[in-house]
């Protein structure tokens, strides 16, 4: 059974973890660390059967009711649990390794101590268009603008990706704000999110300065 096929099967009842300084996208890993009783509870059961979380974040007001049931925002992305090492006290260190945005169509009754929603699963539909080209190229030269081991990382997969996919590593690579990554999380139009990423490498690129070879330049 692929990954996708497992998100597809959990969609009736999805375990979800909302983590609002965090967003996951497809094809892309997040390292995360359980500590909460009631998502170590939600570990231990999803590494009992398919392996699939989901990352969520929260409405605005959220604060002050974390340890409730807060509105979750409908957008997120599901995974499936890559590594997980258990550490003292039950909690659990994870690889959450993205495979799909869903959209949650309603929560279930809270009868575990984590939430589980019933969803929608949001495959890209395949794209081909002038759009990769572009922020293909936005991505090398912003290569040259970075620490060397970080454009080692990026730029064989950006190399490799096509469509939605080449937006969301991207995307996952150079936007730490949590609120930007969400709004591209949101975004199902394929053509209108890679142009959107183009857009976030462009300001990058014009924050930073070439970086200069050390040493003799021969």
């Amino acid at each position: 059974m692929t990954a996708q096929e497992r998100v597809e099967r959990a969609a009736s009842a999805l375990k979800v973890f909302p983590l609002p300084s965090a967003v996951l996208f497809p094809h892309t890993v997040i390292p995360l660390h359980i500590f909460e009783p009631r998502y170590r509870a939600m570990v231990r059961d999803a590494l009992a059967g398919d392996r699939v979380i989901a990352l969520a974040q929260l409405e605005d007001g959220w604060e002050g009711r974390y340890d409730g049931r807060p509105p979750m925002q409908t957008m997120m992305c599901a995974g499936v649990i890559a590594w997980d090492e258990e550490v003292e006290d039950g909690r659990f260190n994870i690889l959450l390794q993205g495979i799909t945005r869903i959209r949650m169509l309603s929560e279930l009754p809270g009868d575990k101590a984590y939430r589980e929603v019933r969803a929608q699963v949001l495959p890209d539909a395949p794209y081909q268009g002038p759009e990769e080209e572009r922020l293909r190229q936005a991505v090398f030269e912003l290569a040259g603008r970075v620490p060397p081991t970080f454009a080692e990382n990026l730029l064989p997969v950006a190399a490799r990706a096509t469509g939605g996919m080449l937006a969301d590593v991207v995307a996952s690579a150079i936007v730490p704000e949590a609120e930007r990554r969400q709004a591209l999380l949101v975004e199902l139009d394929v053509k209108r999110r890679l142009d959107a990423v183009l857009e976030d490498v462009g300001e990058l690129i014009g924050r930073l300065q070439p970086v200069r070879p050390s040493g003799p330049l021969n």
